[in-house]
């Protein structure tokens, strides 16, 4: 599949995502509540078989904090980029990939640590570089007076 054929198979799957056609990437923005099914739908479905996560990148944008998750299928040779955010700041919510994709397991407890992103059902969400003293250091509006960590 090119990526104008993938982009048209997604909307297939759901007709109300948005879909952004680059260069290199399909890109597809997903709403937060439905981003497990479509990630499911990708890693079974014949025609995509996304059986590879090889990047699962946490983001500050301001305002929301995201998810941009790289897939590729083995199968198919063909490559998406699904991206999910959310505006709580506070409390901040995703569904896990983990069950459908395992590499996704250490990537989300990156995101989680670093982040402060909490991921939905993920099998042993811990911190896994910091302790719970240094906050979430990849936030924009991280402060850390103890570490002696600015901007």
């Amino acid at each position: 599949m090119d990526n104008k054929q993938l982009g048209e198979f997604i909307k297939s799957i759901d007709k109300d995502l948005e879909i952004i056609e680059g260069k290199q990437f399909t890109e597809v923005i997903v709403p937060p509540s439905q981003l497990y099914y479509l990630a499911h739908q990708l890693r079974e479905h014949p025609e995509a078989l996304f059986d590879f996560l090889f990047c699962l990148s946490g983001v500050d944008y301001g305002q929301d904090l995201g998810v941009v998750y790289h897939l590729r299928s083995t199968v198919h040779n063909h490559s998406v980029v699904l991206k999910t955010r959310t505006s709580d700041r506070k409390e901040p919510h995703l569904d896990s990939v983990a069950d459908i994709w395992k590499t996704a397991d250490f990537h989300e407890r990156e995101v989680y640590d670093l982040l402060g992103i909490k991921f939905n059902n993920h099998p042993d969400l811990r911190r896994l570089f910091l302790d719970s003293s240094w906050g979430f250091p990849l936030r924009k509006d991280y402060v850390d007076d103890i570490n002696i960590v600015t901007k």
